[in-house]
Protein backbone atom coordinates (compact mmCIF):
# COMPACT_ATOMS: atom_id res chain seq x y z
CA UNK A 1 0.00 0.00 0.00
CA UNK A 2 1.60 3.73 -1.18
CA UNK A 3 2.68 5.49 2.17
CA UNK A 4 3.70 9.01 0.07
CA UNK A 5 1.71 11.39 -1.30
CA UNK A 6 3.09 11.08 -4.53
CA UNK A 7 2.51 7.35 -4.90
CA UNK A 8 -1.33 7.95 -3.48
CA UNK A 9 -1.91 10.22 -6.03
CA UNK A 10 -0.65 7.51 -8.82
CA UNK A 11 -2.80 4.93 -7.42
CA UNK A 12 -5.20 6.82 -7.77
CA UNK A 13 -4.70 7.82 -11.01
CA UNK A 14 -4.44 4.07 -12.08
CA UNK A 15 -7.75 3.71 -12.18
CA UNK A 16 -9.82 4.58 -15.78
CA UNK A 17 -13.23 4.98 -13.41
CA UNK A 18 -11.59 7.53 -10.94
CA UNK A 19 -9.60 9.59 -13.71
CA UNK A 20 -13.28 10.11 -15.48
CA UNK A 21 -14.42 10.49 -11.74
CA UNK A 22 -12.22 13.87 -11.12
CA UNK A 23 -13.18 15.06 -15.15
CA UNK A 24 -16.42 15.07 -13.68
CA UNK A 25 -15.87 16.80 -10.36
CA UNK A 26 -13.14 19.49 -12.04
CA UNK A 27 -16.47 20.75 -13.20
CA UNK A 28 -18.00 21.71 -10.10
CA UNK A 29 -19.43 20.17 -6.72
CA UNK A 30 -21.03 16.71 -6.95
CA UNK A 31 -23.68 14.19 -4.21
CA UNK A 32 -22.03 10.35 -4.71
CA UNK A 33 -25.36 9.93 -6.70
CA UNK A 34 -24.91 12.43 -9.34
CA UNK A 35 -21.31 11.24 -9.44
CA UNK A 36 -22.22 7.41 -10.40
CA UNK A 37 -24.77 8.52 -13.40
CA UNK A 38 -22.34 8.08 -15.86
CA UNK A 39 -20.98 4.95 -14.08
CA UNK A 40 -22.60 1.22 -14.40
CA UNK A 41 -22.16 0.11 -10.84
CA UNK A 42 -23.19 0.10 -7.34
CA UNK A 43 -23.69 3.70 -5.39
CA UNK A 44 -21.05 0.82 -3.21
CA UNK A 45 -18.78 0.90 -5.92
CA UNK A 46 -19.12 4.63 -6.44
CA UNK A 47 -18.12 5.51 -2.43
CA UNK A 48 -15.29 2.96 -2.43
CA UNK A 49 -13.73 4.74 -5.85
CA UNK A 50 -14.63 8.09 -3.60
CA UNK A 51 -12.80 7.01 -0.61
CA UNK A 52 -9.66 5.92 -2.57
CA UNK A 53 -9.27 9.35 -3.97
CA UNK A 54 -9.89 11.18 -0.51
CA UNK A 55 -7.21 9.41 0.91
CA UNK A 56 -5.05 10.21 -2.04
CA UNK A 57 -6.19 13.97 -1.11
CA UNK A 58 -7.68 14.72 -4.25
CA UNK A 59 -11.42 14.95 -3.17
CA UNK A 60 -12.59 16.45 -0.64
CA UNK A 61 -16.12 15.96 1.08
CA UNK A 62 -18.20 18.16 2.59
CA UNK A 63 -20.47 17.30 6.12
CA UNK A 64 -23.66 18.68 6.13
CA UNK A 65 -25.41 15.40 7.37
CA UNK A 66 -26.65 12.93 4.75
CA UNK A 67 -25.80 15.93 1.60
CA UNK A 68 -21.84 15.05 1.59
CA UNK A 69 -20.95 16.57 -1.50
CA UNK A 70 -17.64 16.12 -3.20
CA UNK A 71 -15.28 18.43 -4.87
CA UNK A 72 -11.84 18.23 -6.40
CA UNK A 73 -8.51 19.34 -4.70
CA UNK A 74 -5.97 19.73 -7.45
CA UNK A 75 -2.99 20.19 -5.38
CA UNK A 76 -2.04 16.58 -5.16
CA UNK A 77 -2.47 16.98 -8.94
CA UNK A 78 0.17 19.77 -9.09
CA UNK A 79 2.65 17.79 -7.09
CA UNK A 80 2.32 14.81 -9.58
CA UNK A 81 2.22 17.19 -12.72
CA UNK A 82 6.15 18.78 -11.58
CA UNK A 83 7.35 15.18 -10.47
CA UNK A 84 5.94 14.21 -14.17
CA UNK A 85 8.01 17.91 -15.82
CA UNK A 86 11.48 16.37 -14.36
CA UNK A 87 11.36 13.31 -16.74
CA UNK A 88 9.67 15.61 -19.65
CA UNK A 89 12.87 17.80 -19.43
CA UNK A 90 15.14 14.83 -19.21
CA UNK A 91 13.65 13.46 -22.53
CA UNK A 92 13.58 16.80 -24.16
CA UNK A 93 17.30 17.28 -23.46
CA UNK A 94 17.99 13.57 -24.23
CA UNK A 95 16.00 13.97 -27.95
CA UNK A 96 17.42 17.41 -28.35
CA UNK A 97 20.78 15.61 -27.81
CA UNK A 98 20.10 12.75 -30.25
CA UNK A 99 18.65 14.83 -33.04
CA UNK A 100 22.07 17.31 -32.82
CA UNK A 101 24.13 14.41 -33.46
CA UNK A 102 22.02 12.79 -35.91
CA UNK A 103 22.40 16.26 -37.81
CA UNK A 104 26.31 16.06 -37.43
CA UNK A 105 26.32 13.26 -38.80
CA UNK A 106 24.03 13.67 -41.77
CA UNK A 107 26.11 16.35 -42.42
CA UNK A 108 29.39 14.32 -42.13
CA UNK A 109 27.75 11.82 -44.55
CA UNK A 110 26.84 14.29 -47.11
CA UNK A 111 30.91 16.19 -46.96
CA UNK A 112 32.59 14.07 -49.92
CA UNK A 113 35.95 14.01 -48.29
CA UNK A 114 38.59 11.12 -46.43
CA UNK A 115 36.01 11.18 -43.15
CA UNK A 116 34.18 8.33 -45.62
CA UNK A 117 37.38 6.05 -45.76
CA UNK A 118 40.45 5.14 -43.81
CA UNK A 119 43.46 7.12 -44.75
CA UNK A 120 45.07 5.40 -47.62
CA UNK A 121 42.27 5.75 -49.43
CA UNK A 122 40.74 2.09 -48.21
CA UNK A 123 37.80 1.50 -46.86
CA UNK A 124 37.18 -0.45 -43.35
CA UNK A 125 36.72 -3.73 -45.57
CA UNK A 126 39.99 -3.12 -46.87
CA UNK A 127 38.99 -2.55 -50.87
CA UNK A 128 39.66 1.00 -52.10
CA UNK A 129 36.76 3.31 -51.46
CA UNK A 130 37.07 4.56 -55.03
CA UNK A 131 38.05 2.66 -58.13
CA UNK A 132 41.55 3.42 -59.45
CA UNK A 133 42.59 4.73 -62.90
CA UNK A 134 46.32 3.77 -62.09
CA UNK A 135 47.57 0.60 -63.19
CA UNK A 136 48.24 -2.48 -60.62
CA UNK A 137 51.85 -2.60 -60.66
CA UNK A 138 53.04 -5.50 -62.38
CA UNK A 139 50.15 -5.89 -64.60
CA UNK A 140 50.30 -5.47 -68.27
CA UNK A 141 48.57 -1.30 -69.05
CA UNK A 142 46.94 -3.19 -72.48
CA UNK A 143 45.71 -5.99 -70.93
CA UNK A 144 48.03 -8.27 -73.11
CA UNK A 145 50.52 -10.57 -71.48
CA UNK A 146 54.40 -9.82 -72.49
Amino acid sequence: MPTDQLSRTFAALADPTRRAMLSRLARGEVTVGQLAEPFDMTLAAVSKHLRVLERAGLVSRGRDAQYRPAQLDARPLAAASGWISDYARFWSDNLDSMGAYLGRLQSDRSEPGPSAATPGGRSPAGRRATPSTEPIPGTPLTGEQS
